[in-house]
């Protein structure tokens, strides 16, 4: 059994590695997510509009640029890159502190051996805490996105959201679309990450402590892209759900009844399929993004990131 402070070899994992994991997670999240705005305006849009936004991602961008300016592009940026500091520190620093306490509690030989399933466990746990900071912004996001003139600001849209549709309609309509979204998503992006991540370093000749010619840093960016193309996949249908709950699709009756109407005014495979070529290009750089960020802040405050190692080589 692992002692309170060494894992695998690794530690010790004490409030400072799990606060540096948590503000990595948010640094990393802000960045990335504030920087590819301008895609997922656009993505939104066709989603939204398909009439209209239909002849792809670059022919989309265009569009928008020529009917309200340049400026459309950043419509967002504010509780974008708020919204996601607040879900990457919960959401990194969760998966930090779940995965080894969780590798602490069965034993390391037993984590050894069900390292994917605790990618897939704590992800999940992590990402469930962090939607319920994430949601209220993410539905600011979708209104002004949809609807630019909606108001002039995070704050206004806010305001003027509660007191149209009340505190829970307003900023919880999108919680169970967004953990359908999320919690799916986040477990792929940890899990195929983890694994891809595995995969190079061994046919590298390479490991984590003694990383190859392209560093850990490469390792992540590469394993990363390739999390980011099938977590975008797995979780697209419920992201268009969510932008089109977000706007005030479906409506009539509970949640679960507009999801209902959605699906059947959109059919299954366009809510599978609408925007998905913008959203695989956002969330494939910005997955690598992340994950590269992430190692280098935490290199930064002198933290070294927990890697699941099989305990009979150290």
């Amino acid at each position: 059994m692992a002692s309170d402070d060494i894992v695998m070899g690794q530690g010790p994992f004490g409030l400072k590695y799990y606060l540096s994991g948590a503000l990595a997670g948010g640094i990393c999240c802000s960045i990335t997510h504030g920087a590819l705005t301008p895609v997922d305006v656009v993505k939104t849009r066709i989603q939204l509009d398909p009439v209209k936004y239909n002849k792809g991602m670059m022919s989309a961008f265009g569009t928008v640029v020529k009917d309200e300016g340049a400026g459309a592009l950043l419509t967002g940026l504010g509780p974008t890159a708020q919204g996601y500091f607040i879900q990457g520190w919960f959401k990194f620093g969760g998966v930090e502190f779940f995965k080894i306490n969780i590798t602490k509690k069965v034993g390391e030989k037993t984590a050894w051996e069900n390292r994917n399933s605790i990618y897939l466990i704590s992800s999940a746990m992590a990402e469930f805490i962090a939607d319920i900071f994430l949601c209220p912004y993410e539905a600011c996001r979708i209104r002004l996105v949809s609807n630019p003139s909606y108001a002039s600001s995070m704050v206004g849209c806010a305001t003027k959201m509660a007191a149209e549709e009340g505190f829970v309609n307003a900023f919880y309509s999108g919680f169970v679309p967004i953990l359908f979204k999320q919690i799916p998503y986040t477990m792929a992006k940890f899990a195929v990450q983890g694994k891809a991540a595995e995969k190079i370093y061994a046919s590298l000749g390479a490991s984590p402590e003694n990383p190859p010619a392209i560093g850990a840093i490469g390792v992540s960016l590469t394993s990363g892209v390739i999390a980011g193309v099938a977590a975008a996949i797995i979780s697209h249908p419920a992201d268009t759900m969510l932008s089109k709950i977000n706007k005030g699709g479906g409506e009539g009756g509970s949640m679960f009844t507009r999801m209902g109407n959605i699906v059947a005014e959109t059919g299954l495979w366009k809510l599978c399929t609408q925007g998905l070529g913008a959203r695989c290009v956002m969330i494939g750089s910005l997955t690598a993004g992340q994950f590269g960020i992430f190692d280098i802040v935490m290199n930064a405050v002198g933290a070294s990131k927990f890697h699941f190692h099989n305990p009979e080589s150290h």
